[in-house]
C-alpha cells in the first residue's frame, strides 16, 4: 500500500508542476512575459517635412517604439500613442493609438496626417507646426507609466476639391451652374469624363450652383485655378462635334480632350412611373461603373399594383422606355424606345408575384434596350471586412452588423482603426461572394453623410451579365478610414446606402 501511495503522490506532483509550466505559456500574445528593465523609446522615420496631395499615398510619418518593461512582473503592456501641437502639453492631443496591446509601430500618410494636423491639431495651412508625439506604456497593476517623447515639424497642405463639374456651350447642360455634368473622381484631384461634345467652350467649377472657384485655360492649354470674377477667364476650345474623353489632373494642372470612337447615354437621368409611383416621377440611380446602366429597387405590395415603364424627363410622356408586348411579364427583357404616346406597353407584376422586393437595373444602349429584374432576398447578416475593422482581413471571422427593426437595416458601432473598409454579404471564402463596396472609387474616404454604395456579387452569373464592359470579378473599391476612432455604421441594403460617421 505504502508504494502505491507514493506513485499517487508523485503522480499529482508532475501534473502540478505540468499544469503550471502549461499555464505560464498559455499567453500566445506575450511570449516573453518578462520584459525585465528595458526602457521604453520612440523612433521617428520622417519622410517629409511639407506634405503635399501628389504624394498622398506616400508615408509622411512612421513612429515605432520598445516594449519598455513590466517590473519583472509578467503583466501586459498596453500602449497609448498621442499627438499634439508642441507646448500644449497633450491637453487636447490626436490619439494615434489608444491602449493597445503588442502594438509597436503606426504609420500615416500624406493624406492622413494633413487631415490629423488640420483637423485634429488646428494646424494652418502653409505654415509650418511643431508637432509632438508621446507614447506610453501602461503595465497591468501598476501606477507608474512609462513615457517618451519626440518633436518634428510639418507644414500642411488645402487639399483639392472632391467633385468638379462641366459647364459650357460645348457641354451636355450648357453653361447652367445648377444642372452642371458631373466628372467622375479617379483619385485626389483626378477626373474623367467621357460623352459628346459640341463646338464651343467649356472650363470647370467645384461646386454645383457656383461660377467660383473654377479651372479655366491658363492660354497653354493647362489648368489654372480661378478665385475672383477680376481674373482671366479663357476657357477650353471644342472645335469638332464628337465623342471625347477628358482628363483634368488639379495636381499637375494637365488638362486632355481626346476624341474617341463610341456613344454616350441618350440620357443622363431616367426616371420609373407606374401604379406603385402613383403615377409620379421618380428618379433611378445612375450606376456607378457603366452610364447607360439605372437602376431602382422597391418592395412591391399587392395594393400598389405592379405596372411600370420608364420617362426621360420628369412629368413627360413622351420619349419613354416601354416593354415590348402588353402587361409583359418581369421576366421579359425586351424593350423599346417610344418616341410619341403609342404603343403604350408596360410591364405588369401578378398579384402572386408582390410583396417582394425587387431589384430593376435598365440598360438604354441604343439597338440593345434592357429591363433587367430579379426578386431580392436580404441577406441574413453584413459584415465589416478590412484592415479598419476589429478582425482585419480574416474574412471567416469578420466582424458582423446588428439588424436593425426590419430586414434591410443594420447599424455597427465600434473602434475602426486606420485602413480600408468594406462589407460582405456572405462571407464567401474564396472571397467572389457579394459585397457593397465604395461607389466613388477605391481608397476614398466616407463623406459622414448617407451615401450611396456600389452592389457586387461576383458568384451571379445574372448580375455579372447587366455589365457589358466591366469585369465585375476584379472589382474591389474600399472606403479609406483616414482618422482612428469610435464609429456609427448604418447601412440598408435595399436602398444601397450607407453613412459612416465618426462619433
Amino acid at each position: 500500500m505504502k508504494t502505491i501511495k507514493q506513485n499517487h503522490s508523485l503522480f499529482w506532483a508532475v501534473a502540478l508542476m505540468t499544469g503550471l509550466a502549461l499555464t505560464s505559456c498559455s499567453d500566445n500574445d506575450y511570449t516573453e512575459l518578462d520584459k525585465g528593465s528595458t526602457p521604453l523609446t520612440l523612433t521617428a522615420d520622417q519622410q517629409a517635412t511639407t506634405l503635399s496631395e501628389l504624394s498622398h499615398r506616400a508615408d509622411a510619418l512612421t513612429l515605432q517604439w520598445t516594449s519598455g518593461h513590466n517590473f519583472h512582473s509578467g503583466n501586459r503592456i498596453s500602449y497609448t500613442l498621442e499627438l499634439a501641437e508642441a507646448g500644449t502639453g497633450f491637453v487636447a492631443p490626436y490619439m494615434a493609438v489608444d491602449h493597445e496591446t503588442q502594438r509597436y509601430d503606426w504609420t500615416a500618410t500624406h493624406e492622413q496626417l494633413n487631415d490629423i494636423l488640420r483637423h485634429q491639431l488646428g494646424a494652418t495651412v502653409g505654415r509650418e507646426m511643431q508637432v509632438e508625439a508621446r507614447v506610453q506604456a501602461f503595465v497591468e497593476g501598476f501606477d507608474e507609466v512609462q513615457t517618451e517623447t519626440m518633436s518634428f515639424t510639418f507644414t500642411p497642405y488645402e487639399p483639392v476639391t472632391t467633385t468638379l463639374y462641366l459647364i459650357g456651350d460645348a457641354t451636355p447642360n450648357g453653361w447652367s451652374a445648377d444642372n452642371a455634368t458631373e466628372m467622375k473622381r479617379q483619385d485626389n484631384g483626378l477626373f474623367t469624363w467621357q460623352g459628346n461634345l459640341r463646338q464651343g467652350e467649356l472650363k470647370m467649377i467645384t461646386t454645383l450652383g457656383q461660377f467660383l472657384p473654377s479651372y479655366n485655360n491658363d492660354g497653354q492649354g493647362r489648368l489654372v485655378y480661378r478665385t475672383a470674377d477680376d481674373q482671366p477667364d479663357e476657357k477650353f476650345i471644342i472645335t469638332e462635334s464628337h465623342f471625347y474623353q477628358l482628363t483634368a489632373n488639379l495636381l499637375t494642372g494637365e488638362f486632355t480632350m481626346r476624341q474617341m470612337e463610341g456613344e454616350a447615354p441618350a440620357y443622363d437621368q431616367l426616371y420609373i412611373v407606374g401604379s406603385f409611383t402613383g403615377w409620379s416621377f421618380r428618379p433611378m440611380q445612375r450606376d456607378p461603373l457603366d452610364d447607360f446602366l439605372f437602376r431602382y429597387n422597391h418592395y412591391f405590395t399587392s395594393s400598389e399594383g405592379g405596372e411600370f415603364k420608364f420617362g426621360t424627363a420628369e412629368g413627360s410622356w413622351e420619349n419613354m422606355y416601354k416593354a415590348t408586348s402588353a402587361n409583359a411579364p418581369y421576366t421579359q427583357q425586351s424593350m423599346e424606345f417610344i418616341k410619341g404616346f403609342d404603343p403604350d406597353n408596360k410591364w405588369f407584376l401578378q398579384d402572386s408575384e408582390t410583396e417582394q422586393a425587387y431589384k430593376i437595373c435598365v440598360d438604354i444602349r441604343s439597338g440593345r434596350e434592357r429591363m433587367m429584374m430579379r426578386p431580392f432576398q436580404p441577406y441574413e447578416m453584413i459584415y465589416l471586412v478590412g484592415d479598419a475593422t476589429p478582425n482585419g482581413w480574416d474574412l471567416g471571422n469578420a466582424t458582423a452588423m446588428r439588424q436593425g427593426d426590419d430586414p434591410w437595416t443594420f447599424t455597427w458601432t465600434g473602434s475602426l482603426s486606420t485602413g480600408e473598409l468594406k462589407f460582405s454579404c456572405d462571407r464567401q471564402s474564396d472571397w467572389n461572394g457579394a459585397w457593397f463596396m465604395n461607389a466613388s472609387g477605391n481608397d476614398v474616404a466616407p463623406t459622414g453623410q448617407v451615401e450611396r454604395m456600389l452592389f457586387i456579387d461576383k458568384s451571379s452569373a445574372d448580375f455579372k451579365a447587366q455589365y457589358l464592359d466591366v469585369n465585375v470579378g476584379d472589382l474591389d473599391q474600399k472606403w479609406q478610414i483616414q482618422s482612428a476612432g469610435t464609429y456609427t455604421i448604418t447601412l440598408n441594403q435595399l436602398d444601397e446606402t450607407v453613412s459612416i460617421v465618426k462619433n
